[in-house]
């Protein structure tokens, strides 16, 4: 069966038949400790990443991103877990990183070390070290703030599915941001003209809307959460910033070029 195959609808899920390993996945859930020693052990095996799966997933968050989380619903009914069980999706995610910051490098015109800090620096920092923050935060807020009172004690949300809507919303903020405006960069974006502001601060913003968007699609598919509606509030607020940056000729595109530069050397 196919991974598009697993986009099932409600009625669907609900007629499946429950198999041995699903009853014992539901009866006798992984600690935490198992799950993220599952998760490692897998990471350094790549022939148990499904790497496909992983591809379906970026593309359906820019084409359809609820169905992707259709799919971490399907995850929980079959394996009681919300997060991924498969870091291919992460070490996908990685290598693009890698790979546009690469790129990056070499239109600001870096020398090589200067290219291979910036990558170390986007991966490690930017990426995964601001996600395990951004996580946290949601994490708390989604179990003490969003999360229904009178919920059962077993209705939490994990840390690691958190961490999974970080990278979910930061993949097509990754792809507008390090790819698609790459090549107006010098042509367009690094100047003082209006045009550059509008189109540069234009790229940022959709960017940031996206990356809002997927992450209160994340916390909607909970049924035991509510109010995540919250999470959309601020982009009232980024168009604000978005039309005043543009008056006054704030090029973000510039800055960020201008602050890659900065922080290597």
């Amino acid at each position: 069966m196919s991974h598009t195959q697993l986009d099932f609808s409600h009625t669907q899920q609900q007629s499946l038949g429950t198999s041995p390993g699903m009853v014992a996945a539901l009866c006798c859930p992984l600690s935490a400790s198992e799950k993220r020693q599952k998760f490692l052990h897998r990471l350094v095996h790549f022939r148990h990443m499904d790497f496909e799966y992983a591809l379906w997933q970026m593309f359906y968050l820019f084409v359809s991103p609820q169905k992707v989380y259709r799919n971490f619903q399907y995850r929980k009914q079959t394996r009681n877990q919300w997060a991924r069980d498969d870091p291919a999706f992460l070490v996908l995610l990685s290598t693009v990183l890698l790979g546009t910051s690469l790129v990056f490098g070499l239109v600001l015109r870096l020398s090589f070390l200067e290219t291979l800090k910036l990558m170390l620096w986007i991966v490690c920092i930017d990426c995964i070290g601001v996600g395990v923050v951004i996580a946290t935060i949601f994490w708390l807020l989604a179990n003490r703030v969003y999360r229904l009172p009178g919920s059962a004690p077993a209705l939490q949300v994990e840390w690691a599915y958190a961490f999974d809507v970080h990278l979910n919303a930061f993949f097509p903020l990754l792809v507008i941001l390090h790819l698609i405006q790459l090549p107006f960069l010098y042509p367009v974006l690094y100047h003082d003209w209006f045009v550059s502001s509008l189109l540069g601060n234009l790229f940022w913003l959709v960017a940031i809307v996206y990356y809002l968007y997927i992450t209160f699609l994340g916390y909607r598919a909970l049924s035991f959460l509510r109010g995540v509606n919250a999470i959309l509030y601020p982009i009232t607020l980024l168009c604000i910033v978005f039309l005043v940056s543009v008056l006054l000729r704030w090029n973000f595109t510039k800055l960020l070029a201008d602050f890659y530069k900065f922080r290597i050397r």
